[in-house]
């Protein structure tokens, strides 16, 4: 018995798939999730085979689910629920990712579920990337004590590199992370910016410039009382950036 995760962020939706599965048969619907972050917690929780996933969702959409997914000890098989169009399938097509259009057919539900394709992490993880360039993930993926912690990116107040390591400051606590600061300042670029080799702020964050007595250039941020240095080249950077928003 195959046990299957329904994701869509649409009651009617999900359903539709509820009944075509019964008309499949040999499968067991293990729960429901109306975005990714529920998708995510239940896959963690109720290990299924296969995840039917819808694309386009609030909160977190099944692309980005999709790269977290690639995390796992043992990932699911992941179907694509899907209306996007040719230029968008083939990405999927180029790494043996399966899919359904909407409107979907039983007979066609089925065929995926017989010839399912169960992607390896770096498979799953790739897809998500190309898939969704143009979009920042609203959400980091960290393992913690053997389990899966999602970190709202709007909660990290700013990234710092030390060592072989990058930490995400939080207004409470801090995780560290797998990603590469280079990859988060091309990620995140309309959300953070550079002020140091080892050093990303939230642009939200940024309150102002100080000098100590040493003369180094530190950076305030609104919601911590830390102070991190700025290096001399991101010094004009930021007070344009001070400037701007004082102006707005």
């Amino acid at each position: 018995m195959m046990k299957i995760l329904i994701v869509d962020d649409e009651p009617l939706a999900r359903q539709r798939l509820q009944d075509l599965l019964q008309e499949v048969g040999d499968v067991e619907v293990c729960a429901e999730a109306s975005n990714g972050r529920e998708a995510l917690e239940a896959c963690e929780s109720l290990q299924p085979d296969v995840v039917l996933m819808d694309i386009r969702m609030p909160v977190m959409d099944g692309l980005e689910a999709a790269r977290h997914l690639s995390q796992c000890e043992q990932p699911p098989a992941v179907i694509f629920v899907t209306a996007y169009d040719e230029h968008a399938l083939a990405a999927f097509e180029a790494h043996a990712a399966g899919y359904l259009v909407k409107p979907i057919r039983a007979s066609r539900l089925q065929e995926a579920l017989q010839h399912l394709p169960r992607l390896n992490r770096a498979q799953l993880d790739s897809v998500g990337q190309q898939a969704s360039a143009a979009t920042e993930r609203s959400h980091l993926c960290v393992r913690q004590g053997g389990r899966l912690q999602l970190v709202p990116v709007q909660e990290i107040l700013y990234f710092l590199a030390e060592q072989k390591y990058v930490t995400a400051c939080l207004r409470q606590g801090e995780v560290l992370l797998e990603d590469s600061l280079k990859a988060l300042e091309q990620e995140f670029e309309s959300s953070f910016v550079r002020i140091h080799r080892n050093a990303l702020i939230a642009r939200s964050q940024l309150a102002g410039l100080d000098k100590r007595k040493d003369e180094q250039v530190v950076v305030l941020l609104r919601d911590t009382e830390r102070q991190l240095d700025v290096s001399r080249r991101h010094v004009p950077g930021l007070r344009s950036l001070l400037r701007r928003g004082q102006q707005g």
